[in-house]
């Protein structure tokens, strides 16, 4: 999941500095998403809810 956080910030980096905002806009939503799934997992996990075996 790190991956294509990544992978969407350096995209929206590259849009942004060719002038294209809304690709830009889309693929840093995109990677907002992303991370605030990655850290609700992340405090279910350090909280015993939910384990990965």
């Amino acid at each position: 999941m790190l991956q294509i956080i990544l992978i969407l910030v350096v995209v929206a980096a590259v849009a942004a500095l060719l002038g294209f905002g809304r690709v830009s806009g889309a693929a840093l939503t995109g990677a907002k998403l992303l991370i605030g799934l990655a850290l609700i997992l992340f405090l279910l996990m350090l909280l015993g809810i939910i384990a990965i075996a």
